[in-house]
């Protein structure tokens, strides 16, 4: 089951006596605790009815005396357990769990970790709870799931603005909603996100960021790309290589796709790779890239960039700074 299906149960007043969160995407099991304790309750009720336990505090035995009173004033208690991968003898929840009060509403937090369905714990809350299991999303997805939030907040942006924020950010969902909800703060009247407004309110710097990189590989610019790696060598927290390569090769993967298209016209090349016109920006600097390049060009910058990440991490290269090694390759991709 999904966090949004959750949540939207809650909302209809139907309610399981345990839910169990875990996995390794916090932002969802934060979403959905956030929402047990502010909304399930009144204010009046949570006075009485609100239970908030911390893993590394909490003790089992007073989790399970409060799981099992009975709720004041209120047709429901919720209990909740936050960082429950702390908790030590968590699993002597057990007996809870196999024998729920219906007038319990037990959220567990369980953050980077999935409980052993082959003991006997793990069987009782699959038979009795309601699991969400979590997952880190992929690189290539966070571009549609940024775009969908951004929709659900009743906001449009552009193709560019949301890879840039993408690029900036990284996988931190929660970060990533951060961002959207203080860019979207700033925009007054407006309903559209532009790549001047994720650069002014998420602080990135108009000449100096990934994505500007990369239209200057593109274009095969090599003086502005020694520029812009000796920002990120003054810069090496908000640019850091392991982020910067991977999004370089996210965007030489994309662009290679396109020879192999089997046509010339770039409305079909933009459908087959999952674009439509609000992405028109992005699309046109992939293009560029496929023609600067040619197919040879795109597979040798593949090639240099899964070379170079290996050495960023140490394989085949050692006592090399970072920005040595993007000077380095670059000069290769571009020569």
């Amino acid at each position: 089951m999904s966090v949004e299906k959750i949540i939207g149960e809650w909302k209809r007043g139907a309610f399981k006596p345990v839910y169990w969160l875990e996995g390794d995407e916090p932002f969802y099991i934060d979403q959905a605790m956030d929402y047990a304790e502010h909304n399930i309750l009144s204010e009046a009720e949570a006075g009485f009815n609100l239970t908030v336990f911390y893993g590394k505090d909490a003790d089992w035995t007073e989790v399970l005396n409060a799981c099992r009173r009975y709720p004041m004033f209120a047709e429901r208690q919720v209990v909740l357990i936050k960082e429950a991968q702390q908790m030590k003898d968590i699993e002597k929840l057990e007996s809870y769990v196999e024998n729920t009060l219906k007038s319990t509403v037990l959220v567990v937090g369980y953050k980077d970790k999935k409980v052993d369905a082959r003991k006997t714990f793990g069987k009782r809350l699959k038979a009795t709870a309601e699991i969400l299991t979590t997952k880190k999303l992929w690189d290539n997805e966070l571009p549609k799931w940024v775009a969908t939030l951004i929709n659900q907040k009743g906001f449009s942006c552009d193709q560019r603005a949301i890879q840039l924020l993408v690029d900036h950010v990284g996988n931190d969902l929660g970060r990533l909603n951060n961002e959207i909800e203080k860019t979207v703060i700033n925009l007054k009247d407006r309903k559209n996100i532009t790549v001047d407004d994720i650069e002014n309110y998420v602080g990135i710097s108009k000449e100096y960021n990934t994505m500007e990189l990369q239209n200057a590989l593109t274009s095969r610019n090599l003086s502005k790309c020694l520029q812009i790696i000796q920002y990120f060598e003054s810069n090496p927290k908000a640019n850091p290589i392991q982020l910067v390569l991977p999004t370089l090769y996210s965007f030489f993967s994309k662009a290679y796709l396109i020879f192999g298209a089997n046509t010339n016209d770039e409305n079909e090349v933009a459908k087959m790779l999952g674009y439509n016109s609000t992405y028109g920006g992005y699309f046109k600097d992939l293009v560029g890239c496929a023609k600067n390049y040619r197919q040879k060009g795109v597979e040798q910058a593949l090639l240099l960039l899964h070379e170079y990440n290996l050495k960023s991490i140490g394989i085949g290269s050692t006592g090399v700074s970072d920005a040595s090694l993007m000077k380095e390759m670059i000069v290769k991709m571009i020569s």
